[in-house]
């Protein structure tokens, strides 16, 4: 594991707010040379604290704007029940997460999709077809006023 100073944390900081900033401007930010920079953020991200980088994108302007939140209780709890419901996540281009959580349910789904109509042929065609789920919850985001995710 890298070591976790208060200057890596910094950089880990600043790559959270902008992760295309030049290692010169980032450098300037945590006090460091653009070398010594450059060293910690290669070392950070060969240690696998920095995984990757990604754009932050307006799904509402790309017209995937309607998005749900979806409890998904499986009456199955098996492990190939709970394989095959991941993969058909994985296939269903509206599911942006699945995360298997404990609880009374056994997935939390973040689904986006372009409006209501959609929405329900996700439920129905996708949700509503596989053998092993019991039980849907379905929580409309109305809106995100803190959002960290990248």
């Amino acid at each position: 594991m890298a070591k976790m100073d208060r200057i890596n944390q910094q950089i880990l900081h600043q790559l959270s707010l902008d992760g295309r900033i030049s290692n010169l401007e980032l450098a300037d930010r945590v006090g460091l040379s653009p070398s010594a920079c450059l060293r910690r953020v290669q070392d950070l991200e060969q240690k696998g604290i920095i995984t990757g980088y990604r754009a932050v994108l307006d799904r509402e302007a790309m017209g995937t704007g309607f998005v749900t939140y979806i409890a998904v209780g499986l009456g199955d709890h098996t492990k190939h029940a709970q394989h095959a419901f991941e993969q058909a996540m994985d296939a269903a281009s509206e599911v942006v997460e699945c995360h298997n959580i404990t609880g009374t349910i056994e997935y939390l789904l973040r689904v986006e999709c372009p409006d209501l109509p959609s929405y329900k042929r996700f439920h129905t065609d996708i949700l509503g077809t596989s053998p092993y789920v019991t039980a849907i919850t379905t929580y409309v985001v109305m809106g995100s006023p803190k959002d960290l995710r990248a």
